[in-house]
C-alpha cells in the first residue's frame, strides 16, 4: 500500500503566525512528521497585535505553557476589555468587557430586566453598573476571580496585552525544543508539480531547496505561496472597512497599568493604546481616502499619553480575506490569509483558531477536497461574522462631524448585520450564531454603548413584581461591589505574580 502520511511540513515565514503554528504542530503531530520553518532575519514582522481576547488562554494551555512564565517573558499585563472613546458621540465612552452584566434569571437574559427598570421604573443605572469587569477595570484592579463569591455570577474573564515580538521568540524556543528545525533564508521561488499543481519545493536565495508534503504560508501580506504561486484571490472589504493604513509606535510605560485597552476614535479612524509592563503600544488606524498620511501621523503623536520611543512606522493593508484559506497542499495563516484591523484584537485569535481546525482536519497526501472544503467553510464563516461585528462599531454612530463618519454612518451594510441590528432595535433580542466568535454580551455592549437602545423588552421580564425587580437588581450590584472591593490593584498583582525580571 502507498504510504499517504504527511511526512514533512514546511512553514514559510516566522513571526507570531509561523511560530504559533510550529509550536502547536510540534505538540500534536511532531512525533510523526518533520516540521521545518523558513524565515529570514532580514524580513521584519508587522507585530501590531499586542492585545488579545480570552481564547489565547486555551492556546497557551494546550501547549502546557505556565501563565506566569509566559507573562513574565512577554512583558504581559491583564486585559478585561476595550474602552471605546468617541465612537457613538464625541465625549462618550463605554467598555466592551469580556464578561456579562448581571446574571440571567428564569432563563431570560439580564438585559431585559435592566431595560424594564429603565423604561418602567425610571432607574438611571447603566448596564455596566452590574458588571464586575467594568468596576474592576475602572478601579485599576485585577485578580484571578472565576466567580463572584459563592454565587452563579461569573467573575473576571480576561485576556492579555503582550509584546508580540517577544511572544514569537518565546514560542520559537518552545518549538525548537520540541524538534522544529529553523532554516534561515529568503524564499526566491515556489515550484509546482506540473500535473497536480501541488507545491513541491521552495528555493531560497542562497540556492538551497526545501521540499515538503504540506506547506503553511506565513509570508504576511505578500501571500507568496497562497496568492502569488497558487493564485488564490483576495476579497477586498474596503467598501465596509475602508481603513487601509496604520502608524504604529511605542511610548514609555504608563505610571499606572490599566487592565484594559483603549480605542479612541478620531476624524478618519481610531487610535489604540495598549499598556505593557515595559512600555505602551500605540497606533493610529486610518483611511487614506479621508485623511493624509502626514495628518494621521501627527494625530498619533499629538494623542500619546506618554513620551514617544522612536518614530511612527507606517503599515499598509487591505481589509479582507482569501477566497480560500486552504488550497491544494497549502494553508494560509495570519496576514497571508486575510486581515481585519486590530479593533477587537482578533488577529492572534484567528491564527489560533485556524491552527486548531487544521489539527482537527489534518490531511494525508490525498488532500481530500471534502476535508479542505469543510476547513474553508468554517474559516470563511468565522471571518465574515467578525467582519460584521467590526462594521457595527463604525456604522452604529451618531457622529456627523467629518466626511469619514458620515460615510460610515450612512453606508449600506451586509444584510446579516442589518437584520441583527433591526431585531435588537425592535425586540431587544440578540440572536447568537453558534459559529460567531463574539457572543450575545459583546453585541449587546457595543450596540448599547454606541446608542442603539430598544424601547421594549421581553414580556417575561414582567414576571417579577416591581419590588422583586428592584431587590434583584440591588442584590446583583451589591454582590459585585463587595467582590471587586476585596481585590487589589492590577499593578500590585503583576508585581507579585509575573513581573518581568529585568523590570523588578
Amino acid at each position: 500500500m502507498t504510504d499517504m502520511r504527511i511526512k514533512k511540513i514546511v512553514i514559510a515565514g516566522g513571526g507570531t503566525a509561523g511560530w504559533m503554528a510550529a509550536a502547536a504542530l510540534a505538540k500534536f503531530v511532531g512525533s510523526v512528521t518533520e516540521i521545518v520553518l523558513i524565515e529570514s532575519e532580514q524580513i521584519g514582522t508587522v507585530g501590531v497585535g499586542e492585545a488579545t481576547i480570552p481564547q489565547i488562554q486555551r492556546f497557551n494551555g494546550m501547549l502546557g505553557i505556565e501563565e506566569a512564565d509566559f507573562m513574565r517573558e512577554c512583558r504581559a499585563t491583564f486585559k478585561l476589555g476595550i474602552e471605546f472613546n468617541n465612537w457613538g458621540h464625541i465625549g462618550e465612552s463605554y467598555l466592551h468587557t469580556f464578561g456579562y452584566s448581571g446574571i440571567d434569571l428564569n432563563h431570560l437574559d439580564f438585559h431585559h430586566y435592566w431595560l424594564r427598570s429603565q423604561q418602567e421604573l425610571g432607574f438611571n443605572k447603566g448596564l455596566w453598573d452590574y458588571s464586575a469587569h467594568h468596576k474592576a477595570a475602572y478601579q485599576n484592579k485585577f485578580a484571578h476571580m472565576p466567580k463572584i463569591g459563592k454565587t452563579a455570577i461569573s467573575g473576571l474573564s480576561y485576556a492579555y496585552h503582550f509584546n508580540s515580538g517577544l511572544y514569537g521568540k518565546f514560542l520559537r524556543r518552545y518549538a525548537e525544543a520540541a524538534g522544529v528545525t529553523r532554516h534561515e533564508g529568503i524564499i526566491d521561488e515556489v515550484t509546482l508539480a506540473p500535473e497536480t499543481g501541488l507545491i513541491e519545493t521552495l528555493t531560497l536565495k542562497d540556492g538551497s531547496v526545501v521540499d515538503g508534503d504540506f506547506f503553511i504560508d506565513c509570508t504576511g501580506f505578500r501571500g507568496l505561496l497562497i496568492g502569488q504561486a497558487l493564485g488564490v484571490k483576495y476579497h477586498d472589504w474596503s467598501e465596509w472597512l475602508p481603513m487601509n493604513r496604520a502608524f504604529a509606535m511605542a511610548s514609555e510605560k504608563a505610571d499606572e497599568l490599566l487592565p484594559y485597552t483603549k480605542a479612541t476614535a478620531h476624524d478618519a479612524g481610531w487610535q489604540w493604546r495598549i499598556p505593557l509592563q515595559s512600555r505602551t503600544g500605540n497606533g493610529h488606524v486610518f483611511s487614506s481616502d479621508f485623511t493624509s498620511e502626514d495628518e494621521a501621523r501627527q494625530t498619533l503623536l499629538d494623542n500619546l499619553d506618554t513620551a514617544p520611543i522612536g518614530e511612527p512606522r507606517l503599515l499598509k493593508f487591505v481589509t479582507g480575506r482569501r477566497d480560500k484559506f486552504w488550497h491544494k497542499n497549502c494553508l494560509s495563516l495570519g496576514l497571508s490569509s486575510g486581515f481585519m484591523e486590530p479593533l477587537e484584537s482578533t488577529s492572534i485569535h484567528l491564527i489560533q483558531a485556524n491552527i486548531s481546525k487544521l489539527i482537527e482536519l489534518f490531511p494525508n497526501k490525498s488532500f481530500s477536497e471534502a476535508g479542505i472544503g469543510e476547513y474553508n467553510r468554517l474559516i470563511i464563516k468565522e471571518f465574515d461574522l467578525i467582519r460584521d461585528f467590526l462594521i457595527l462599531h463604525y456604522h452604529r454612530t451618531d457622529r456627523t462631524d467629518t466626511e469619514f463618519w458620515n460615510y460610515m454612518r450612512t453606508m449600506d451594510v451586509p444584510d446579516c448585520l442589518k437584520a441583527k441590528m433591526d431585531m435588537f432595535d425592535e425586540t431587544a433580542l440578540i440572536y447568537k450564531d453558534p459559529d460567531d466568535l463574539f457572543g450575545q454580551s459583546s453585541w449587546l455592549q457595543v450596540m448599547v454603548g454606541q446608542g442603539l437602545l430598544p424601547e421594549t423588552y421581553h414580556l417575561r421580564a414582567n414576571a417579577l413584581g416591581e419590588g422583586q425587580l428592584t431587590e434583584f437588581l440591588g442584590n446583583v450590584e451589591t454582590l459585585i461591589d463587595r467582590a471587586v472591593g476585596q481585590i487589589g490593584s492590577h499593578q500590585d498583582y503583576i508585581n507579585r505574580y509575573c513581573a518581568a525580571e529585568a523590570l523588578q
